[in-house]
């Protein structure tokens, strides 16, 4: 039993670990989007739409899903997003029902610009990332503190 708290206690200090990482990234995600004159949900609306995979449909639906936000939601950040001439609302052909959802070249441009701002910043939080889960994985082989001393991160641009 006090082993496994031990060894319960490993994970948890891990997924601490991870979980800050994460939301370092986040917080960098939303200022950015901030900084562009996005609020931190356009610009995943615009992430999502833009980047739907082959195949995909990219409609109210599918975005809410995506952005784990209830239709009524989705639909209002759209109507903000198209009134900011971000977005274009128009009729699906195949299925009158639904709506359809597409970046427009002023959404693009913003777009592109966070992205490029964005892979920056994964060269340089994405290996504290990848630490941090590879650590998860390997947290019954390897008892060794989560953090070492002096290695939390900065968020850049945060206030």
């Amino acid at each position: 039993m006090k082993e496994e708290r031990h060894s319960s206690a490993g994970l948890i200090e891990r997924l601490a670990e991870f979980r800050y990482r994460l939301r370092t990234f986040v917080q960098f995600s939303e200022q950015a989007a901030h900084n562009a004159g996005l609020q931190p949900q356009q610009h995943q609306l615009l992430l999502q739409i833009a980047g739907a995979p082959a195949g995909a449909v990219p409609t109210i639906a599918y975005a809410a899903e995506r952005l784990g936000l209830r239709h009524n939601s989705l639909v209002e950040l759209a109507n903000r997003s198209v009134e900011e001439g971000l977005l274009e609302r128009t009729a699906d052909e195949s299925d009158a029902r639904r709506v359809l959802l597409r970046v427009t070249s002023r959404g693009a441009r913003l777009l592109h610009k966070l992205a490029a701002h964005h892979r920056s910043e994964i060269e340089v939080m994405g290996p504290q990332l990848i630490e941090a889960l590879t650590r998860i994985e390997h947290w019954e082989r390897d008892p060794t503190p989560a953090v070492q001393p002096g290695t939390r991160a900065v968020v850049r641009g945060a206030k």
